[in-house]
């Protein structure tokens, strides 16, 4: 018995608004993620005292007793990376900003190892390269590429100006880390991987602790400005 294939359409359940409500609902899990992120991170701050902010880095939060916090910190820094992912997905059309989603893939992983693995264990320190160096490679790829689309073209500035910090907060990382250990250096000490300093001598110039904080801000900050952006474009698409 045949049937025609205008009384098989009425039949057939539409289903073109699913991908655009997951993605903004991945969107929308990855604004909050990001704040709850940094929420965690303050807590943290304001939890164990005893590590000094100016040179104590974050990762190190985990030798004190509230390494939990930092471990739910790291997993849900995670899954703000991986829900940015999903939502933008269908969004980015050229190769460099897939690439640029494989990299904020990787940072995930990155962050997520860094959740299981604490500053004791010896894959921390890879879980803190992949992360620390894969993100802004991802936001510099994405954001770029969306740039140049007519839809992101309103929001270019802000869009560049984020992922442009997202390198820039490496640098000073890097810049502080190495104004530290000069330092340190030169008041006669030697480094050594095998003892752990708990006091600094005088005449070490210390901000590194500081650069890592800034640099969690700065990572978030993007993540929460392009879901914004994300979904004031989807809105105004809309209408």
């Amino acid at each position: 018995m045949s049937t025609s294939s205008n009384e098989v359409a009425p039949r057939v359940a539409d289903t073109s608004h699913v991908a655009p409500a997951l993605s903004r609902v991945a969107g929308l899990i990855a604004l909050i993620t990001s704040v709850v992120t940094l929420l965690f991170l303050a807590f943290l701050h304001i939890l164990s005292p005893e590590f000094d902010p100016s040179w104590r880095m974050v990762s190190e939060y985990a030798l004190g007793n509230y390494g939990w916090l930092l471990s739910l910190m790291f997993a849900v820094w995670a899954l703000s990376s991986w829900a940015l992912v999903l939502s933008i997905w269908s969004k980015v059309r050229t190769i460099g900003g897939k690439i640029g989603l494989f990299f904020l893939v990787i940072t995930g992983i990155g962050e997520a190892m860094a959740s299981v693995f604490d500053i004791r264990h010896p894959l921390h320190e890879m879980a803190g390269m992949i992360g620390i160096l894969s993100l802004p490679i991802a936001a510099m790829l994405i954001s770029v590429s969306l740039s140049h689309t007519e839809e992101w073209s309103a929001v270019k500035k802000a869009l560049l100006w984020t992922a442009n910090l997202t390198w820039a907060s490496v640098l000073l990382l890097i810049a502080t880390f190495i104004l530290m250990i000069v330092t340190f250096t030169q008041t006669g000490n030697q480094v050594d991987p095998r003892v752990t300093v708990t006091v600094l001598p005088e005449g070490v110039i210390a901000y590194v602790g500081w650069a890592n904080r800034i640099l969690v801000v700065v990572y978030c900050v993007w993540v929460i400005t392009f879901a914004w952006l994300d979904e004031k474009v989807t809105r105004s698409i809309s209408y």
